[in-house]
């Protein structure tokens, strides 16, 4: 990586902090250890890094404090690396915030690439393609914001107003996981007992129109119970 990206680790397991900051360091970022919720604040407001790697169950407090008090004056990027596998905890800590949530155990190869992608996003979203002017592309998919077009490899594909809403605000979410509720309460502004059928319905429509096809990747990925992720 050309920047030198800084990451705190909040885990108070210390074979598992060194072994994330040996796996960062290799990749080129700078890792800010911290052990506990309140070394992990502390150090989130004096160092003001580039992503958080946070772990939930800390010695002196629940991580999910951690990421409120994160949240309340900064987007910055937070994966969740948890023993927890509730897929209740996963969706209060993504409807919170979170980024990403990555259960233990984890493997190194998949956290590195999650940590790569959510910092890709991160410059994407500070750059053009964060504009809501702007165009975002991916792989021959272009969104132009501002006309409220669609194109794949050029050919224009015809959404709906509510399927080019949820397809433009995934892409502003790119990478990230977005839970169910989070989509309908941003597109719909209100959630009732048919909403996530309500989704899913357009949501099939939505991957059926960008030529999704069963096991090949895709632009849009169903986190199954949880939600979805461009």
């Amino acid at each position: 990586m050309s920047h030198k990206y800084k990451i705190l680790v909040v885990e108070d397991d210390y074979h598992i902090n060194n072994l994330i900051g040996t796996l960062l360091e290799a990749d080129g970022c700078q890792a800010v250890p911290a052990r506990n919720f309140s070394n992990g604040k502390m150090l989130y407001l004096s160092h003001r890094p580039d992503l958080i790697i946070l772990d939930l169950g800390l010695p002196d407090g629940d991580g999910i404090g951690l990421l409120r008090e994160v949240r309340k004056d900064s987007l910055v990027p937070v994966i969740v690396l948890s023993a927890r596998v509730d897929e209740a905890d996963k969706v209060e800590a993504l409807d919170l915030g979170a980024n990403d949530y990555v259960t233990k155990p984890f493997s190194s190869a998949e956290l590195m690439a999650r940590v790569r992608s959510a910092l890709r996003t991160a410059a994407l979203h500070t750059g053009a393609g964060g504009s809501p002017d702007g165009v975002f592309a991916l792989d021959g998919l272009v969104i132009d914001y501002g006309a409220r077009q669609v194109f794949i490899d050029q050919a224009e594909i015809r959404l709906t107003h509510t399927e080019y809403d949820i397809l433009s605000y995934l892409s502003r979410c790119s990478g990230k996981v977005v839970t169910y509720n989070t989509i309908i309460k941003e597109i719909w502004g209100y959630s009732d007992s048919g909403s996530i059928k309500k989704l899913q319905v357009n949501m099939a429509n939505i991957r059926k129109k960008l030529g999704a096809e069963p096991g090949k990747k895709n632009y849009i990925q169903n986190e199954l119970g949880i939600g979805y992720r461009m």
